[in-house]
């Protein structure tokens, strides 16, 4: 019967059929009746091999197993182009035969993927993704652009969600794993990037429905404030602007131009606005309602500007349609709960996690400007290690000095990253640019272990400027180190703890207490247990001249010069000692110890004077 069936079939393309069987040949790999049969029956059924992606699905699946094998020779020769569909539903493994007729390139596409930290299965199926490729636009991998990876990543995307069963998320990161091993195998030039789902279409329909000439003359801003302005600026302003032009279009459709806005069409954006609920539930914050009435208004301005044809004949939008901004101080850690998170990160078992939160704790830096950094980010000036800071949110250029536990950490980093990679950012994860989502992560989890609530890793940036105001450091050293463009943007952490405030109000508070009768003392045997333990504690931490009022949680670095230390807290009482301290060193001419308790000495003269 088998004989019968195969001489049944009709002899079309018999030379494609010899290069097929003398490639398995080569492969040394069987050619027997079966695999004959296989390609002649595609062949018999698609004598113009173009005609397979207009069959059916259901059709295209129906061929047997030797047949399939003998179309996935044929996608990845370039001989015919299936079509997302079928490589989804049939998820051939293109990757196979792909190995066989491009051994250098499978060797190197493996070697690469195992530099980047994949497993042998998770780089396999990156390749047999990679034959998908090749098969969809019937071209060599080295001939793939960039537009071929976005539409080919479209399509196989968009046939999973079409086809049931077929795993969008798995796929989805599959295809992220294999853009990075292509970079770094140089079949590519971009960084894989993380995709957010793309509303181009949602947001062409939404303009569709906007005259156009209103449209035109929005359009025409856009583009010429994105020269200008950072595109998370520019994303902002075209929300704004649509939303807008839809709510008109919506509630006044005889308004076609920007010229025919009115006052009142500014006035019932505003109230929307306010009614409007949030994504999160709630009515939208008020700074968010003061960012889309200055994006309309800089709508209107900058059209008097350009003295632009479409432009209202008068300005709309006034200082006081802007709700009163709140103006609350940053959020951040005191001592105590800073020194628990610090304690609780260190013993993190992710390396990430523990450098990410040192980083962000000591440096002040932002999220994003941490993320951006470089493997020749660390120089040395001078004696001390310094962290450069390009330019970034505020465009402005700045070098942080480097903790020697932080310059220890970024070692050993640098120690275990790849060297093979052709990306130097400095933060790398399987060769890809680590996701912010991945620092917020290791702040939440550190901050819920350390029994702190929700910490975000901008608290971080507030909670370091905080305890450097708080130690005297002065502001204009405190907006270099932050990267602020003026010191109005610094004086916010000022209102947090002010000296002058604080010491008058304890000045007044003494003389209160003095109308009051003073406490009466507690007998001696009446000493509680917590009272004991707080007098061991202090006991513990006196020094030879003063107390350490350093936190339990804090790790101190300078136990041999505790004269220097931040925490340092010393009394008149202690001024003899402190005299032979500064004495000793003069005769041992320690000049920089001399120098130390001769401040020490001065500020207990300025204090008792």
């Amino acid at each position: 019967m088998r004989r019968a069936r195969a001489a049944a079939l009709p002899i079309v393309r018999p030379d494609l059929v010899a290069d097929y069987l003398a490639h398995r040949a080569a492969q040394g790999m069987n050619t027997d009746h079966k695999v004959r049969w296989g390609a002649r029956a595609l062949l018999a059924a698609v004598p113009d091999l173009t005609d397979f992606c207009r069959l059916p699905l259901d059709r295209q699946l129906a061929f047997n197993h030797e047949t399939h094998r003998f179309i996935s020779w044929l996608a990845v020769t370039g001989r015919i182009q299936p079509g997302a569909d079928y490589l989804v539903a049939r998820r051939p493994r293109l990757g196979i035969v792909l190995a066989r007729t491009e051994p250098e390139l499978h060797l190197r596409f493996m070697e690469t993927a195992r530099t980047l930290g994949f497993r042998d299965a998770v780089a396999m199926t990156q390749f047999n993704l990679l034959g998908h490729f090749v098969a969809l636009f019937g071209k060599r991998p080295d001939q793939l652009q960039r537009i071929d990876w976005d539409e080919g990543r479209r399509l196989l995307l968009e046939a999973a969600r079409r086809i049931p069963n077929r795993g969008v998320k798995a796929l989805s990161t599959a295809l992220f794993n294999l853009e990075a091993t292509l970079f770094h195998c140089e079949l590519t030039d971009q960084l894989p990037r993380r995709r957010s789902p793309d509303r181009a279409d949602i947001r062409a329909q939404e303009w569709a429905r906007v005259p156009a000439g209103m449209t035109d003359t929005m359009q025409h801003y856009l583009r010429q404030i994105a020269g200008t302005l950072r595109p998370g600026t520019v994303k902002n302003a075209e929300l704004t602007l649509r939303e807008f032009a839809l709510l008109v279009t919506t509630e006044d459709p005889a308004v076609t131009s920007v010229a025919e806005l009115k006052r009142r069409h500014v006035e019932r954006y505003r109230q929307w606005l306010l009614e409007r609920p949030a994504a999160r539930g709630g009515p939208l914050h008020r700074h968010t309602v003061r960012d889309r009435l200055s994006k309309l208004r800089g709508l209107f301005r900058r059209l008097d500007e350009w003295d632009a044809a479409d432009r209202p004949p008068r300005q709309l939008v006034f200082d006081s349609d802007f709700p009163i901004a709140d103006e609350p101080l940053p959020r951040f850690l005191d001592d105590a709960a800073a020194a628990k998170l610090l304690a609780t990160a260190r013993r993190d078992p992710d390396p990430f996690a523990r450098l990410a939160i040192e980083i962000l704790a000591r440096t002040r830096m932002r999220r994003s400007e941490m993320l951006g950094r470089t493997v020749d980010a660390v120089v040395q000036i001078g004696s001390a290690y310094w962290l450069r800071v390009p330019v970034g949110k505020m465009h402005t250029d700045r070098y942080v000095p480097l903790h020697p536990q932080l310059k220890t950490l970024l070692d050993d980093w640098l120690l275990h990253r790849p060297e093979e990679l052709r990306s130097n950012l400095l933060f790398t994860d399987h060769g890809r640019p680590v996701n912010a989502s991945r620092i917020e992560a290791a702040v939440r989890k550190a901050a819920e272990q350390a029994g702190l609530g929700r910490v975000t890793p901008h608290q971080l940036r507030h909670t370091l400027a905080t305890q450097a105001i708080n130690r005297g450091m002065s502001l204009e050293a405190i907006a270099a180190l932050l990267g602020h463009r003026s010191l109005s943007m610094t004086r916010v952490y000022a209102r947090i703890a002010d000296r002058t405030v604080a010491d008058e109000y304890f000045a007044v508070s003494e003389k209160v207490e003095a109308l009051y009768d003073a406490p009466r003392q507690l007998p001696a045997d009446a000493e509680g247990s917590e009272m004991a333990k707080l007098r061991r504690e202090m006991h513990r931490r006196m020094l030879g001249n003063g107390y350490c009022a350093r936190p339990v949680e804090m790790d101190c670095h300078f136990e041999s010069i505790c004269e220097s230390c931040t925490f340092f807290v010393t009394t008149i009482e202690f001024r003899p000692t402190l005299e032979r301290q500064r004495d000793d060193a003069a005769a041992k001419g320690q000049v920089a110890r001399e120098q130390i308790f001769d401040g020490l000495l001065s500020r207990l003269d300025g204090e008792a004077s």
